[in-house]
């Protein structure tokens, strides 16, 4: 009778930030809350965890690349603002990413600007959070690994339910059977 945590039940969250004292915070919220975490300290280090930084190391080492396709992530929470690549940069990439774009990106900022927070949200953020972050909003991620996991599982995502019935000859009005 082992305490341990199914590892299938545990959710990987990837959490990139250049502060220490924010990475090492939202690590321990995220651990308290029974996920696994892999932080990073620069949105090119995310991108090479991810395996998306090929376009440099492409030719040369192919075996290195596709090891990092193995490890599931299942929501990226980023800092706004980091040097070299800022967490827009980064949710742009994993958004334009064929294999990553179904991920939950949350962004994180210290500095509460409403032109930011929109266009994060525009470009496919699932939250945006105000830095400290604090439990009450690592509590606000499940609904969106819960998401992400099933857009994984099925991958295809479906919009809207199809309705299907036995004759083809009966009409369909805004996806619902008539039933007039």
């Amino acid at each position: 009778m082992g305490g341990g945590v199914a590892t299938e039940t545990q959710f990987h969250v990837l959490a990139v930030d250049d502060s220490i004292i924010d990475r090492k915070l939202i690590e321990r919220l995220l651990k308290t809350s029974s996920y696994q975490v892999t932080a990073v300290d620069s949105g090119v280090k995310a991108l090479e965890f991810l395996g998306l930084l090929d376009d440099d190391v492409d030719d040369e080492n192919t075996d290195s690349n596709s090891h990092h396709h193995k490890v599931e992530v299942n929501l990226i929470i980023t800092d706004y603002c980091m040097p070299a690549i800022t967490g827009y940069d980064l949710l742009r990439k994993i958004k334009e990413s064929k294999l990553f774009k179904d991920i939950p990106v949350v962004i994180m900022s210290s500095e509460n600007v409403p032109s930011r927070i929109n266009s994060c949200m525009e470009q496919g953020a699932e939250e945006f959070f105000l830095k400290p972050v604090q439990q009450s909003d690592v509590n606000k991620l499940r609904p969106h690994l819960m998401r992400g996991r099933k857009s994984s599982q099925n991958h295809k995502r479906k919009p809207v339910e199809e309705c299907h019935s036995p004759d083809r000859t009966r009409t369909r009005y805004n996806n619902h059977d008539s039933e007039l």
